[in-house]
């Protein structure tokens, strides 16, 4: 995609996420398409056109997706994946399924040098799920936020309370050739690579997501059993809401046992989003 496509499609998801949120509060009612046009400002006609091109299918059938009966389906058949992965020896250092992304850890010492001496580049860009932070260091992609509430100036603050010791350095450039590979994967040339600053156990955690293919969900449960430490669910929520990078480390796909979504640090309509578009697209490729 080129930015030019990327900003349509920001300013697409800004109509997306406000039909969502209305189809979600009103689902009991289950609005006509009419109703939800409306909502949004949109004629029926275009506003059909414009949350088409973005998820590449109707509304109506998008909104299958975001149902508490398509989540525990998920759930059902991506129960024992997590943990056949972990016995076929696949823990080691973070290997997507596909293989398109890699992740590394920080060494113990340069965690505790706070990123002294590290220049980071970053910049803000406009995405398929809104405008967001990418932040990158020689050694990789280190934070990917999007921005919410509190702005370009809270993700920036953030992004230095991190690697509190580091030199920012805002970089459109850099940081804008990075776009394209992390959101749309016929872009990655070759593998994206992570470079994570965490615990022992946040990383296991963010190792086990990353074994979460596109249009799966596993619930905290499954994560705790595949990291070898089934009593500790409550855990890997903590880690999950900790991930420095949303959808590359996909934290997303991981929804509570009942089938409810749980929290998102991004926004609840965000991880609707994602989560609703990635298996629309899985639907798509295996149609």
């Amino acid at each position: 995609m080129t930015t030019v496509q990327f900003n349509a499609e920001c300013e697409a998801y800004r109509t997306v996420e406000c039909a969502i949120d209305y189809l979600c509060v009103h689902a009991r009612e289950q609005p006509r398409l009419a109703e939800v046009a409306a909502h949004v400002g949109l004629s029926e006609f275009h506003f059909q056109r414009r949350f088409s091109q973005w998820a590449g299918i109707s509304p109506k059938r998008f909104l299958q997706f975001l149902t508490k009966e398509y989540a525990k389906a998920a759930l059902r058949r991506s129960e024992d994946v997590l943990e056949a992965a972990y016995a076929a020896g696949l823990s080691g250092p973070g290997r997507l399924h596909d293989l398109l992304v890699t992740c590394e850890a920080v060494s113990p010492g340069e965690h505790r040098s706070l990123g002294e001496g590290l220049v980071i580049a970053y910049g803000f860009h406009h995405t398929p799920f809104g405008e967001c932070l990418v932040a990158t260091t020689a050694r990789g992609i280190c934070r990917l936020a999007f921005v919410s509430e509190g702005g370009r100036d809270a993700q920036a603050k953030e992004l230095q309370r991190c690697w509190p010791r580091a030199r920012l350095a805002r970089d459109q450039a850099a940081t804008g050739k990075l776009v394209a590979p992390i959101f749309d994967a016929a872009h990655r040339a070759k593998p994206l690579h992570l470079w994570v600053r965490g615990s022992n156990f946040q990383i296991k955690v963010w190792e086990a997501l990353l074994r979460i293919a596109p249009g799966e969900l596993a619930c905290y449960e499954h994560v705790a059993r595949a990291i070898g430490a089934p009593r500790a669910s409550r855990a890997v929520g903590a880690a999950v809401g900790a991930n420095p990078i949303a959808v590359l480390i996909p934290c997303h796909r991981v929804i509570r046992k009942a089938g409810d979504l749980g929290d998102y640090r991004w926004g609840l309509t965000r991880k609707r989003a994602l989560i609703a578009r990635e298996a629309a697209q899985e639907a798509v490729i295996a149609a």
